[in-house]
């Protein structure tokens, strides 16, 4: 039995001030949710104009937040838990261990506790090199070899999830691909491609790639599977408006595309002549980059969901044309 989700009840966003928390607040506004409950780090001023004009109830600082559930006890219909270290460059597991598995178990454990459906964000970094595939089978969880502490965290979580007898009424575990889109300003080296491309072309008139150090790869041709930060907000949505089978799901495009082509896009939409050079990737990520990633989406297809996805021109064209030129929010 779906737990239909009342515009009376609260939402909870964890990390709302980020990319994509910020971005599903905008969206849930936009469909008439506005009794949002905000979990984050808000000290950051960097992130502050990702929430400017948004509507929601309450903003809590994550630290704070269980002792405010406990206080309040406010009637939540769902939970979207977004908020993560999602830095690959942090290599103290430690930190990865307290925010993204610790934490995570902890606001899974309140969903059952209070009956209440979840989607939390996992990651296609969980499957490593790519080497058993990309498909979001229950079965390999427990076989993949993440390259980073992220990774390894966000695999952790998921085979802690697939291992509990009490679960929420629904939930989701989404392997987010490569997003991209507005309000990742504050990203810095973790913003997508595609933000990086924009500022570069606009300060320098080139955009630099990384060379391939393998021969099965020309230059700039290493290939992933770009999402549109739009796609991922109508599958939230549709993951709370209809809670299918409880799963792990794939969240990509499901069609692999080139850095090359991704920077071509770029151009394009910025009306700028193309001017691509390769440099060497640095030592640093050499040994745990991903030459290809492509998201296997038949499970999400299977489940119902129709929606055609942004290409990546189509994408990048909305994303460069209405948010980065103009320095637009979502």
């Amino acid at each position: 039995m779906n737990h239909t989700v009342s515009k009376n009840n609260s939402i909870v966003i964890t990390g709302a001030a980020g990319f994509i928390g910020s971005c599903l607040v905008s969206f849930l506004n936009s469909t008439g949710f506005e009794n949002l409950i905000l979990v984050d780090e808000f000290e950051r001023n960097d992130k502050f104009n990702n929430l400017r004009n948004k509507k929601y109830t309450y903003k809590i600082d994550r630290d704070l937040f269980f002792e405010w559930l406990h206080q309040n006890r406010p009637n939540i219909d769902f939970v979207f838990h977004l908020g993560a270290r999602t830095d690959t460059t942090e290599f103290d597991y430690a930190v990865h261990q307290r925010l993204n598995v610790e934490y995570s178990q902890d606001i899974w454990n309140y969903c059952v506790l209070n009956n209440i459906p979840i989607v939390y964000a996992s990651s296609a970094a969980t499957y490593g090199s790519g080497a058993l595939g990309y498909n979001d089978d229950h079965d390999i969880v427990k076989k993949l070899e993440p390259l980073n502490p992220y990774g390894i965290s966000k695999n952790e979580f998921d085979k802690w999830v697939l291992h509990q007898h009490s679960v929420p009424p629904f939930w989701a575990g989404l392997k987010f691909f490569n997003v991209y889109g507005p309000n990742e300003y504050h990203k810095g080296r973790m913003a997508s491609v595609v933000f990086h491309a924009f500022n570069q072309v606009k300060q320098k008139g080139y955009v630099n790639l990384f060379k391939s150090h393998r021969p099965d790869y020309a230059d700039g041709k290493q290939l992933r599977d770009f999402v549109y930060v739009k796609d991922v907000l109508n599958i939230c949505y549709w993951l709370m408006e209809n809670q299918p089978g409880s799963a792990l799901y794939n969240l990509g495009a499901g069609k692999a595309r080139s850095f090359y082509d991704l920077a071509l896009a770029t151009f394009a939409a910025m009306g700028i002549p193309p001017d691509i050079r390769f440099i060497d990737m640095p030592e640093d990520i050499r040994d745990k980059y991903q030459y290809f990633t492509e998201a296997n989406m038949v499970k999400l297809k299977a489940a119902g969901y129709t929606n055609t996805f942004y290409s990546l021109e189509e994408g990048i064209d909305d994303y460069v044309k209405n948010y980065l030129i103009t320095g637009n929010y979502y």
